[in-house]
């Protein structure tokens, strides 16, 4: 009970087939324990096809409300979506958005019902809900999570509490937007942790991977699990097996790069040597 834990996520299961064979091959050659699927990918089916032939995988529900497509037809959420069912590219236009629009908050509620719905359907049991670039955190996103996935029985959650003196000693030159950033994060997730406590849901107190998103390297990650701050952790990445897939802001070498850095003989011989669990959200419940 005194060792320290670690979940190894990967985000975006579904985007395409390149992202689905990293998850695949991180899960089976590597240390990744678990992924997030968006269940409106352009290869959210062929991500279903390798879950289902990979149980030990757990997969979570990663949420759309941005810089993505819908479940639900253009005509039916027009206060959410273009006519090309594509949610708006940026975060802060779509959440306010969701807050002052009362329209748009309860074509929202329908759209994130129409994805737990989505996921029900694959036959996949959801070990965990978290979203595309953290909008739960949204307070009207999370309230409709966290609703939702208690009706569908899913009790895990990521909190996206990202450790900034963690980042600092690592690399002190981090921006001052990133830090505000965390401040951000931080006073949301004070609800959220109230919330998810009094619900009954896992979650882990600490995620590492925001402050250093699209920068994610080796020698960040070994500098986490030298110091770890809490017992229980996660880190996510966003790997790739093929050199050309670009999407948002992440190039096609970033990718790749945290592909590798998930079956890098370094990290396993990291967590060996620092006695970490590798876990996932089905197994954390038994930690907290």
């Amino acid at each position: 009970m005194n060792r320290a834990r670690v979940i190894f996520n990967g985000d975006d299961f579904g985007v395409s087939e390149e992202v689905n064979h990293a998850m695949v091959a991180a899960f089976r050659r590597g240390v990744l324990s678990s992924c997030s699927l968006i269940v409106t990918g352009d290869a959210a089916p062929h991500a279903v096809k390798l879950a289902r032939e990979n149980p030990g995988l757990a997969v979570g529900l990663h949420l759309v409300t941005v810089l993505g497509k819908s479940v639900l037809p253009p005509k039916e959420i027009p206060a959410l979506v273009d006519r090309n069912g594509c949610f708006p590219s940026d975060p802060a236009i779509a959440g306010l958005r969701y807050f002052f629009c009362p329209t748009a908050r309860k074509q929202l509620k329908r759209e994130l019902s129409a994805q737990f719905e989505q996921f029900r359907a694959t036959g996949l049991s959801a070990s965990h809900v978290d979203s595309h670039l953290h909008m739960h955190v949204h307070p009207v996103v999370f309230d409709a999570a966290v609703d939702l996935a208690r009706k569908h029985g899913i009790r895990g959650m990521r909190l996206p509490e990202d450790d900034l003196w963690t980042a600092v000693r690592f690399d002190g030159r981090l921006s001052a937007a990133r830090m505000l950033t965390t401040l951000v994060f931080r006073l949301l997730c004070l609800r959220m942790k109230r919330v998810l406590r009094r619900e009954g849901f896992a979650f882990a107190p600490r995620v590492f991977g925001h402050l250093m998103s699209g920068g994610m390297t080796e020698e960040y990650v070994l500098h986490v699990l030298r110091h770890l701050p809490v017992a229980t952790n996660e880190i996510y990445f966003h790997p790739a097996l093929c050199h050309s897939v670009e999407r948002g802001g992440a190039t096609a070498a970033q990718l790749a790069k945290e592909f590798e850095i998930l079956v890098s003989p370094r990290v396993k011989e990291a967590i060996r040597t620092g006695g970490i669990d590798v876990i996932n959200y089905s197994n954390l419940k038994a930690f907290l």
